[in-house]
């Protein structure tokens, strides 16, 4: 007899048939989530995946501007967010009315904001960016002035590899400023010979340490491609698992056991069979925001 665990995994694939569903998880999401899901990556390259389809619902397992990006580049597909509880704190660290402020401040200045952010802040910027592109869609810019939204560490590394000056948010993500330069230290002593590589949403001082500065997807190909077996990982543990998943062979070491997003944590199998029996909780972002926010998006895709 199967356990409940492959029986609610069973229900979930049976419904997203009849649905005509597509499961997207990011790749912090709970190991079992990340099983069930078509597909697993960086939440913007998971829409975009989804938008390419003949889905009729996408159920997004991440946090609620995902959801949002999915629903702005989907505007004909339900938009599915199993947990409408799984917010993202650096998301709302900014405001629409916060950046329009901040722009009447530097007139002129083109706006950037990364794609961890509400389709309103999106709908008031110029041109979106992920943390893969980052460094090279601001390299391409021809401003004297870059406001940059809402990280101000990935904003920071940027400019350290960019030579730009750029206006900072004071935004961070709360779950990347829990890794320490201490737990580097820590590490390397431990495995001498491991790779470390961290998301640019960390510390200057950790990233300033680690051998390579790299998105989520970035580490996905990295560790795919490397020689070297061990590699610590400095990011939100949830990633771990795919690792290991797809390169049993390397062995992977959470650079902090602290780095836990529990808003990622929020989505289960349970959230998403119950979110595809009721076709809720859905994300829809209104037209007019919707139409000014994939200007920002499609700028993006053109510059990088």
């Amino acid at each position: 007899m199967k356990d409940g665990r492959a029986q609610l995994a069973e229900k979930i694939r049976k419904l997203r048939r009849e649905r005509n569903a597509i499961i997207l998880a990011h790749n912090y999401q709970l190991g079992e989530v990340q099983d069930i899901a078509d597909f697993v990556g960086d939440s913007l390259e998971l829409s975009q995946r989804a938008a390419g389809t003949d889905a009729e619902v996408i159920v997004f397992c991440g946090v609620h501007f995902m959801a949002e990006t999915a629903s702005i580049l989907s505007p004909d597909k339900v938009v599915l967010l199993p947990s409408l509880e799984a917010g993202c704190p650096m998301a709302n660290m900014i405001t629409a009315e916060q950046l329009r402020q901040m722009k009447k401040e530097h007139p002129g200045a083109v706006v950037v904001c990364y794609v961890n952010t509400t389709a309103d802040v999106k709908a008031e910027s110029d041109i979106c960016c992920t943390s893969a592109n980052g460094v090279q869609l601001v390299q391409k810019l021809k401003a004297e002035e870059i406001i940059f939204v809402p990280d101000q560490y990935l904003g920071h590394y940027i400019s350290t590899q960019t030579g730009k000056k750029m206006i900072l948010w004071p935004g961070y993500c709360p779950t990347h400023v829990r890794i320490q330069a201490a737990d580097i230290h820590r590490l390397r002593k431990i495995y001498p010979l491991a790779e470390v590589m961290v998301h640019p949403e960390c510390r200057p001082d950790v990233a300033v340490l680690a051998d390579f500065v790299l998105s989520t997807g970035g580490m996905i190909r990295h560790a795919r491609n490397t020689q070297a077996t061990e590699i610590i990982v400095g990011t939100e543990i949830g990633i771990i698992h795919r690792l290991r998943k797809e390169n049993p062979d390397k062995v992977f070491v959470p650079l902090s056991e602290q780095a836990v997003c529990p808003n990622m944590k929020l989505i289960s199998l349970e959230n998403v069979l119950w979110s595809l029996e009721d076709l809720s909780p859905r994300i829809r972002v209104p037209e007019d925001i919707r139409i000014k926010a994939k200007k920002a998006v499609d700028r993006m895709v053109e510059v990088s």
